[in-house]
């Protein structure tokens, strides 16, 4: 572990002072956008749609393929709902045979882990996997709940109005379908190795699921490309960055100047550091991670929200109102109703990634027999990430008084500030402790995307040890690079590159949603035999 580190250090020095020679990190970024560009403006291309209203055509699948699963599996994502959160709970753990260990005989030859962990995970545990279902819930939350819940939003009400929430939920409930059929693909065609470690995601589905094997090893491909490049643009040096701005905002005294001026390379190795630690262990060390913070920090930042809510009471229902009536009697605002529409649906898909095929790397890695199980569990994540934490931020928003046409042409590090200042209103202190929610909102949704880009990676180079570091040095380097320079073009080439993932996952979620539907009818099957 050492030896990593300390690799991962000598690599981030020379980036050090690359990163901080005055304005080479913005040449290079306008450099690169020259070269990107074309990428970005067909991921990014605008379906004009009135005369002021122009909408990105890759909302259209995502949308519409929510709309196609709500229905083909009859509203799962609100009929499955008490089930999902029972399968959290363990309820329906007896199904998976966690209880038959003892009647497992076990060569007393193989060695066991320092947590006690037998190596041969598939034949001692007695079920496939590495996590629980809690875990791999919030590892994967963890890289959809984040800065898209707090700057995404404020971006969505100031161009969309208070209206654009309530399209925000809708997208939340239809995402929650798209989320049970790629994570229940995700489990049924995982890989398992000997020692018991998963590899699965739209990888292992598109390559093993379709028929046509041509079509599925190009779409496969095209996938992990995808992914990582967004592993190291959106899920890395966006996070760190926008966290630093955010740090550094707070430090910064009334007309003075931060101390972290110009120090966000600093800021990023302490990062990189803390995320290499915990990289470096796998997903079992990041899912041990992640069942504890995302937790918590769901938990502070609702509970503020309730905090600034209730402390206002007497605007919740005119609140409500504006949601409501702005959602379809919008006036004057980003071209009427179908702006505000598109900006709900927009900023929804940008947080909870339903119809990416990111959270099916995540949630692939649970322990169980019935690919379902997860699926059904993997529904609540966008229930989580879109209705509760987007919702919240809304309100708070649109509480205090911050929806306004000025704010409309806010970037995402003005819209972080514009939500925190919302809070201050209310908990003149409250900054603070966004800042400690978003550094830990950055660190969560980088060790996940580790994670993603990871699984991207050995599936296009191999599962080989060296492999493995290099990967995560490399994506350690650029935690360190993403909080020092500039990213505008960076980060439009990174969304478009986690947004092109789309386009091969969803060509894959309709095809298999049969195999789905088979899936779906066993672990249902297996739930009544075990009430019988």
């Amino acid at each position: 572990m050492k030896k990593k580190l300390l690799s991962l250090l000598l690599l981030a020095i020379p980036m050090l002072s690359f990163a901080q020679e005055k304005g080479l990190d913005q040449q290079i970024d306008e450099v690169f956008g020259n070269l990107t560009g074309w990428f970005v403006n067909l991921i990014f291309y605008q379906i004009p749609f009135t005369d002021t209203i122009s909408i990105y055509w890759v909302l259209f699948p995502l949308i519409l393929g929510a709309t196609y699963f709500t229905f083909y599996f009859n509203f799962i994502n609100f009929r499955g709902f008490i089930t999902s959160i029972n399968i959290v709970r363990g309820k329906y753990d007896s199904l998976e045979g966690h209880g038959d260990n003892k009647a497992i005989e076990v060569d007393g030859d193989v060695s066991t882990t320092d947590e006690g962990d037998n190596p041969d995970t598939i034949r001692v545990e007695g079920h496939d996997g590495e996590v629980s279902h809690f875990q791999a819930l919030t590892a994967a939350l963890s890289a959809t709940v984040g800065l898209g819940n707090i700057a995404g939003v404020a971006i969505a009400v100031s161009i969309g109005g208070a209206g654009a929430t309530f399209w925000m939920i809708v997208a939340g409930f239809l995402g929650m379908a798209s989320k049970f059929v790629e994570c229940t693909l995700g489990v049924k065609y995982r890989d398992i190795e000997e020692d018991g470690t998963v590899y699965g995601g739209p990888m292992y589905y598109l390559t093993k699921g379709l028929k046509n094997k041509t079509l599925g090893k190009i779409l496969a491909g095209l996938f992990a490309v995808f992914v990582i490049g967004g592993s190291f643009g959106g899920g890395n040096m966006f996070q760190v960055n926008q966290a630093f701005q955010l740090v550094e905002n707070i430090t910064t005294p009334v007309g003075g100047v931060s101390v972290l001026h110009g120090k966000g390379w600093l800021f990023g190795l302490v990062m990189a550091i803390l995320v290499g630690i915990v990289i470096i262990g796998g997903i079992k060390k990041i899912a041990k991670v992640t069942d504890k913070i995302v937790p918590f920090m769901v938990a502070i930042y609702v509970a503020a929200s309730l905090f600034v809510i209730f402390a206002n009471y007497d605007m919740i229902g005119d609140a409500f109102s504006q949601i409501f009536n702005g959602a379809f009697s919008p006036e004057g605002i980003a071209g009427g109703a179908v702006g505000v529409l598109v900006q709900g649906f927009r900023r929804a898909a940008f947080s909870n990634e339903a119809g990416i095929g990111s959270a099916s790397i995540a949630h692939s890695a649970v322990k169980t027999k019935y690919a379902a199980s997860e699926g059904m569990v993997a529904l609540l994540e966008p229930f989580i990430d879109t209705v509760v934490v987007c919702t919240m931020t809304a309100l708070v928003l649109i509480i205090t008084g911050n929806v306004a046409a000025e704010n409309a042409s806010l970037n995402d590090a003005q819209a972080i500030l514009l939500t925190s200042g919302a809070f201050e209103s209310a908990i003149s202190w409250f900054p603070y402790v966004l800042t400690v929610a978003v550094v830990l909102f950055a660190f969560s949704s980088m060790i996940s995307w580790s994670y993603y880009g990871f699984q991207g990676w050995v599936y296009l180079f191999g599962r080989s040890k060296k492999m493995e570091y290099t990967y995560k040095v490399i994506f350690c380097v650029f935690v360190v690079i993403g909080a020092a320079a500039s990213l505008g073009s960076v980060i439009g080439f990174s969304d478009a590159m986690v947004f092109a993932m789309m386009v091969p996952n969803m060509i894959g979620l309709i095809i298999l949603a049969p195999k789905v539907k088979e899936e779906l009818v066993k672990f249902r099957n297996a739930m009544k035999e075990s009430k019988a």
